[in-house]
């Protein structure tokens, strides 16, 4: 052997001949079985391939694969392991210069062969498998780095290589399901272990792969884990990919996330099972992917995902409406636990892909999901829930405000208009008067994930009489011009969702705490002096309300408005540190623990509570009086001119696109008369209510120009005379945008112009009303009708 190779190299020339006569002296040993000549053949040809790397090496390394091919193709079991010995070293060879000749498509079929091997000992079998899984790695060595040469990446190449890899990781007896990387394997393990020898070439695959093969190396995991159906359960199917998403590089880690979606729109029509355990995986490569690049497809994640929560819903209203009888109705509640896995999936998957997002891309992810929620009577929302029916509507309704809620957790926002703007406010709102309790309990969670900004949510759960505030230590800051423009411009909306929830029929305790915990954080993170005021006669109208009971609601749920009202107050007076204010909160309170403890939350939450029979007979010294409040805080500095007006809210459309019983079939306008000093007891709102009765007696003619005379001589007077906050509380109307320039206009005196520039034709229900001047000011884009 020495005189051989040191011929070879002296005359380099030989190679060729040496390698034709070495490879016909083995195939004809082959044939004739005799194993020693082979081996020494075998052992020649690796001797030689290692000691000469002149150019004169090519013709020899074809006839030395000429010869590893024979051996590959033979039956029996040493010879095919010599033979994979022998390409793994010639693997490790560096060549100068590669052959863009040379294929490799013989070994990789034979070596994904030798990895599925059913040799009846197992042993061999092992031996064999290790041997194929040694060979693949050699190939992916030997061809992966040559960017000229890679046909190791086409299709038809790792549909064989994948595939045989994994059929051999699937024999790992315990999965890791650790949220970190899978463990690296050690030196023995990797030789003895067909597992883990798999493993590791499958780590070393993926991370050769480059942006153009990435999806070629990623799809073929896919056909394997739906033709071995291990989606259900999916513990292997999460492993291969936490290898996928640790194995590549993270710059192409939204490739793998798109696939997964593809494969999941592929299988949309499969079992709910099947469906949460792709979703599942989802989740996890997300999880990995998200501390490092995620890709510019964001909205395409969400868009996909939002898809299927959809079609899972649909499914299971079709599978409520079509079981019928005993087997069936098990079946259909099967089914129905099974999308509900789906569903909390999803709404997992995307809660924690939208929670690791930037800030910018979060506040479009929110934009967009709130885009999908469907409102009864709107065509705004931009999914189809044409197959859906009420039930499953209601039920997709839940399902995107839980994901929206997931989205906002732990959201931080500098300013509060970032976090609620218009245009996301408005929409969010909506679902806040529907009649469902759950909704209305998600939309106000979602809310104080968003205003919530110093994390004092924790230390305001659950709605009680806290004796000392300060024991809370509750972190604010001062309130900025953006949120006290916000507040301006959004404050009366928030007060009137606020207190139209406090009297839906069907509230439960959690409500009432929700409930209370906006009033709490609003007055906490956005309450300025004028804020703090509207939030008093907010309260004092919710008193007001549980009282007189236009509403017929409950007892219950009337001494549950008196609790939250009691709650609130106790916690503002604290806040804004007034002792007058305090000292009046603390012995009503004092004197319904006596008399009422109906009306404090501690008690009527209590599982068996003793309700009163009526609240008309209760004492004047149960009630938070308005002109106690007013006294207290005026001597304190608080402009307290806007308490003697009772809080009154608007009717909009959004009461109609609700479904609000009591506002849809009734819609009354309620024309407030300004009093002119505080009365002496508590305030009960004097209003006009004009009826469908009031508007017949209206289309009267022969009173309706008197009528329409005196109606503009006092709206002209009440805007000549009156201060602006009192118009502003009287009006809560969303039409006062421009409110600074808007003030600089009511301070004047209004003259009109020798004639009028135009005239307005009001239109009412039925009546219409004869044409108003209408007068120009100073303002060109601003006008008083």
């Amino acid at each position: 052997m020495e005189k051989l190779t040191f011929y070879a190299v002296s005359a380099p020339e030989k190679l060729d001949r040496i390698g034709s006569y070495l490879a016909e002296r083995l195939s004809r040993d082959v044939v004739r079985h005799r194993s020693g000549y082979v081996l020494i053949a075998m052992e020649a040809l690796d001797q030689l391939l290692m000691a000469c790397h002149s150019q004169s090496i090519k013709p020899f390394v074809e006839s030395f694969l000429h010869m590893v091919a024979k051996l590959l193709e033979s039956g029996e079991p040493k010879l095919q392991v010599l033979g994979t010995n022998s390409f793994v070293k010639f693997a490790n060879i560096e060549e100068d210069t590669p052959s863009y000749h040379r294929r490799y498509d013989f070994f990789v079929s034979r070596f994904s062969a030798m990895c599925h091997s059913c040799h009846s000992d197992p042993e061999i079998r092992t031996e064999i498998r290790i041997a194929g899984i040694r060979g693949i790695q050699g190939v992916v060595r030997k061809t992966v780095n040559d960017e000229l040469r890679a046909t190791i990446w086409e299709p038809q190449h790792m549909d064989k290589i994948v595939p045989s890899l994994l059929f051999n990781m699937q024999k790992i007896e315990e999965v890791d399901s650790r949220i970190g990387p899978p463990p690296s394997p050690s030196a023995a393990d990797k030789e003895e272990n067909p597992a883990v020898l798999a493993e590791n070439c499958f780590r070393e695959l993926l991370g050769r792969a480059t942006f153009g093969n990435m999806n070629n190396a990623v799809r073929p995991v896919f056909a394997h884990l739906d033709h071995h159906k291990l989606w259900d359960p999916n513990e292997f199917a999460v492993h291969c990919f936490k290898i996928i998403m640790y194995s590549i590089q993270a710059q192409y880690s939204h490739h793998v996330i798109q696939e997964i979606l593809g494969h999941l729109d592929a299988r949309k029509k499969d079992s709910p099972r099947v469906r949460a355990g792709i979703i599942q995986v989802l989740l996890e490569a997300v999880a990995i992917a998200a501390k490092g690049s995620i890709g510019p497809t964001v909205l395409e994640v969400f868009n996909t995902l939002l898809k299927h929560l959809r079609l899972s819903v649909e499914f299971e209203a079709n599978d409520l409406q079509g079981g019928s009888g005993g087997s069936a109705n098990l079946n259909t509640s099967t089914k129905d636990n099974d999308e509900k896995i789906v569903q909390n999936a999803i709404i997992q998957t995307i809660g924690f892909f939208g929670s690791n997002l930037p800030d910018y891309q979060r506040s479009e992810i929110m934009m967009f999901i709130m885009g999908k929620v469907p409102v009864f009577g709107t065509s705004t929302h931009t999914l189809d829930i044409s197959q859906l029916g009420d039930l499953g509507t209601r039920r997709i309704q839940i399902m995107l405000l839980r994901s929206l809620l997931m989205v906002t957790s732990g959201y931080k926002a500098k300013t509060i208009v970032t976090a609620l703007p218009g245009s996301f406010l408005d929409p969010l709102l909506s679902p806040s008067l529907m009649e469902d309790y759950e909704l209305r309990q998600l939309v106000l969670e979602v809310m104080h994930n968003l205003m919530d900004r110093h994390d004092n949510r924790a230390k305001l759960r659950g709605i009680r009489i806290i004796p000392d505030v300060a024991d809370l230590k509750i972190k604010r800051e001062k309130i900025c011009r953006q949120d006290t423009s916000f507040m301006k411009k959004n404050g009366q909306q928030l007060y009137r969702h606020i207190y139209l929830g406090c009297k839906e029929e069907d509230n439960v305790q959690k409500n009432y705490e929700l409930l209370y915990t906006s009033l709490a954080l609003i007055t906490i993170e956005l309450a300025n002096e004028e804020v703090v005021i509207d939030l008093i006669r907010l309260a004092i109208a919710l008193q007001d309300s549980a009282i007189i009971n236009e509403d017929n609601l409950s007892m219950f749920h009337r001494c549950g408005i008196m609790a939250l009202v009691a709650a609130y107050l106790n916690f503002v007076s604290q806040m804004i540190a007034v002792p007058a204010f305090c000292q009046h909160v603390s012995k009503v309170i004092e004197i319904r623990t006596m008399e009422a403890p109906y009306f404090l939350p501690e008690h009527i939450f209590r599982e068996k509570c003793m309700l009163p029979k009526s609240l008309e007979k209760h004492d004047k010294s149960l009630c938070f009086l308005t002109n106690k409040i007013a006294e207290s805080l005026g001597g304190s500095g608080y402009s307290v001119e806007r308490l003697s007006v009772p809080y009154v809210p608007q009717v909009t459309d959004e009461d109609r696109l609700s479904r609000r019983k009591s506002i849809v079939d009734t819609v009354s306008i309620q024309v407030d008369i300004l009093p002119n000093s505080i009365p002496s007891d508590d305030v009960v709102s004097n209003t006009e209510e004009i009826t469908f009765e009031a508007l017949k007696k209206a289309i009267d003619t022969s009173g309706m120009e008197e009528q329409e005379k005196e109606k503009r001589r006092l709206v002209i007077e009440k805007f000549q005379k009156a201060p602006f906050e009192e118009i502003a509380a009287q009006c809560e109307s969303k039409a006062n945008l421009l409110h600074d320039r808007l003030a600089q206009i009511l301070e004047l005196t209004i003259r009109p112009p020798p004639s009028p520039s135009g005239t307005l034709t009001i239109t009412s229900g039925h009546a219409q009303y004869q044409s108003v001047p209408v007068y120009e000011m100073k303002f060109p884009d601003l006008c008083v009708y």
